[in-house]
């Protein structure tokens, strides 16, 4: 495995693959790494003659500068990781490396840049698309894998795609979890043990609200914890809205957590639909403040 840390260096090596024949696959992360990475990248290793890992934390998506600040950086056991997986290249740039001189691209996307992670981290979007962007320039990837855990992100990648009209395949793999269900994030790192055990609420509230739609409402109650279906708002669970109020209430109700959003869209639009029947594809997505450190995490309806 190679670790390559110029631009120039990247591109002299992937242009000998190509003069070969060889398909290259791109995994964009920001280190810290987990085993959600390692399922990317065994989904590139698999498909592809070389596989490109880049590790760069990017600051142009941050809006918050403590949470750049504070984001795990773990590059020496990444490395080993990565090693061990098969991957070719391990790409490691600086940002003056990425960005020799600031980044000034606006991108518009439209209603899906405005809804949930576009409403609570101005900027955000606009940031993960100059680097993605970037990072496609530079390897000239014929497919990039994305986790399906930031659904947000990866509608809004395929959308760049498209626009910019670049030639690569992007490749949405599942959410990968912990064994009692926490959605794999290099965020988990920072949880205290109270916040960690508090956590896991998120994704069983997540997963038991699925049910709602075909199961009868319960009538016991038992507290969020064990995964109440009782809704103290007044709605049916069954029902879209009262869904979402039944999985707010549940997770609010954990002390160290605090929604910020819960929202049940339109797996394609992301736009927020009123009711089961106006979408085949809705798609819950939800951010957590577990004391101060933010989770999310995505269910699947359909």
């Amino acid at each position: 495995m190679k670790i390559i840390e110029k631009i120039d260096d990247l591109k002299s090596v992937l242009a000998t693959a190509r003069h070969t024949h060889k398909s290259i696959g791109l995994v964009p992360t920001m280190g810290a790494l987990h085993a959600g990475h390692l399922a990317l990248v065994a989904h590139a290793v698999a498909e592809n003659d070389v596989t490109v890992v880049s590790i760069f934390v990017n600051p142009t998506q941050f809006n918050d500068k403590n949470d750049l600040k504070n984001y795990p950086r773990t590059p020496e056991a990444d490395c080993e990781l990565l090693a061990n997986a098969g991957v070719s290249i391990v790409f490691m740039p600086t940002a003056e490396e990425v960005y020799p001189t600031p980044d000034t691209r606006q991108f518009e996307f439209g209603a899906l840049a405005t809804v949930m992670e576009g409403a609570f981290r101005p900027g955000h979007f606009n940031g993960v698309a100059q680097i993605v962007s970037r990072l496609f320039e530079i390897v000239a990837p014929d497919r990039a894998y994305f986790g399906e855990k930031d659904f947000q992100q990866l509608a809004i990648i395929r959308e760049m795609v498209k626009h910019l009209q670049l030639d690569v395949q992007i490749v949405a793999c599942p959410i990968v979890r912990e064994a009692d269900g926490l959605a794999m994030s290099s965020r988990n790192a920072r949880l205290t043990a109270a916040q960690r055990q508090a956590a896991v609420n998120i994704s069983r509230v997540l997963l038991h609200s699925r049910g709602l739609r075909v199961k009868p409402a319960m009538t016991s109650h038992t507290d969020a914890m064990t995964g109440s279906s009782n809704c103290h708002c007044g709605l049916d669970p069954q029902s879209l809205e009262g869904t979402r109020q039944w999985v707010t209430e549940q997770v609010n109700a954990v002390p160290e957590l605090q929604v910020e959003y819960f929202a049940i869209v339109d797996g394609t639009t992301l736009q927020p639909i009123k009711n089961w029947a106006d979408s085949a594809f809705p798609v819950g997505c939800i951010a957590v403040f577990d004391g101060d450190v933010r989770l999310i995490d995505t269910v699947f309806y359909a």
